[in-house]
């Protein structure tokens, strides 16, 4: 287990709302596979019984009387480079499972669950004692980017959650020309933030619009005469063509204004404000709307901050844009050289001849976009 679970701080690739599912799981008899993946703390009640015995929030399979052990496969909503995971037993005591192991796959596509039963599996998590009613945390030192996670608990029991922390690798072959460049799920992420007491800013970032003010960032009021601020790393560099500040639920407790700057942190330290630059000058908000501001410089940055008038809360945070040239190639080096063996093999055969597709594969770390065929090159959109 791990004793300094950094990778907390990353998103949880496997969340709902980044689009996760939980599409296989060998036995669920007690508790149903998909609360694995629900977004908050697990709940339980001392009164909810059913006709299978206690109801957990949780997945719980049956007792096993036979060799052998259950397993749940969950696919990423967001696939990426899998840094640590979370195998959360809270409020099975007595009927948590004693070990744990974690396997990953990356594959095309939109598999079934039989072809994932049948894709290459690898161990990023070895088979580890777990402690029951407890979030047990487990670094992953993989490097690969996965589409999907499989949770192997031994012999049998429950777990209330699984969180799956890490990167997010994008598919540059789906990406359009012009793509939220803030998104957690094309690979932006918070890199800073002056406040979080009600709620984490993840949530600015996060698909889908808000259903209700918790599903936003809330900082505590202030009592000085600062201000509160979150930073974002896009997920390429980029010019910033439209903005959406959306203060959907927040009625009472919206910021009366905002401002955004950028910088481009491949030149300039994050720490240097005065190489920072005004994208949108302090501008007037208004409660429970989604706004939307056309930017007008052709600057590229690599980071924005936006800075809220004097304190309050928002639900959602879009930068759409265009990544700035020859980052797409970059993206698509990324997600090249992250690729299991198997599937980069899978991608390049569909673009070249075998003998090609082994040499490519056996030679990366491909630093040149130059040495991908053509064909893979043009689906990055460069």
């Amino acid at each position: 287990m791990s004793e300094d679970p950094d990778f907390l701080a990353l998103p949880d690739l496997a969340s709902r709302t980044l689009g996760g599912g939980v599409p296989y799981a060998n036995d669920e008899l007690f508790a149903e596979r998909e609360n694995l993946i629900k977004t908050g703390p697990a709940v339980f009640s001392t009164e909810d019984f059913g006709h299978k015995g206690k109801i957990y929030d949780g997945w719980e399979t049956r007792r096993r009387r036979e060799p052998g052990h259950d397993h749940a496969v969950v696919r990423l909503g967001a696939p990426g480079v899998v840094r640590g995971v979370v195998i959360d037993t809270a409020w099975f005591r007595g009927n948590y499972p004693p070990y744990a192991s974690v396997e990953a796959t990356s594959v095309e596509g939109y598999p079934s669950p039989a072809e994932l039963q049948a894709a290459p599996w690898q161990t990023i998590v070895e088979r580890s004692p777990l402690q029951g009613d407890t979030a047990n945390p487990f670094a992953v030192t993989a490097g690969q980017r996965f589409t999907h996670v499989r949770l192997s608990i031994y012999p049998d029991g429950g777990v209330a959650r699984f969180r799956v922390h890490g990167e997010v690798v994008p598919d540059p072959r789906l990406l359009p020309a012009t793509i939220d460049l803030a998104a957690a799920e094309n690979g932006g992420r918070v890199v800073d933030c002056s406040d979080m007491f009600y709620s984490s800013p993840v949530n600015l970032i996060t698909p889908g619009r808000a259903a209700t003010m918790g599903e936003g960032w809330e900082n505590a009021r202030r009592r000085d005469d600062g201000n509160d601020f979150v930073t974002f790393a896009l997920a390429a560099p980029g010019v910033i063509a439209v903005a959406e500040l959306d203060t959907s639920h927040f009625v009472g407790n919206a910021p009366g204004w905002a401002a955004l700057r950028g910088i481009d942190a491949a030149n300039s330290s994050l720490d240097d404000q005065d190489a920072w630059f005004e994208l949108l000058p302090r501008t007037r908000l208004q409660p429970d709307t989604p706004h939307r501001f056309r930017l007008t410089g052709d600057r590229a940055v690599t980071h924005v901050r936006m800075d809220v008038f004097p304190d309050g809360g928002l639900a959602r945070v879009r930068l759409h844009g265009s990544p700035a040239p020859g980052q797409r190639d970059e993206l698509g080096l990324r997600w090249f050289n992250a690729l299991p063996e198997t599937h980069a093999r899978e991608v390049v055969a569909a673009t070249s001849d075998g003998a090609r597709a082994d040499e490519l594969v056996a030679s990366r770390p491909t630093t040149d976009p130059a040495d991908l065929p053509e064909s893979l090159r043009g689906a990055f959109g460069t």
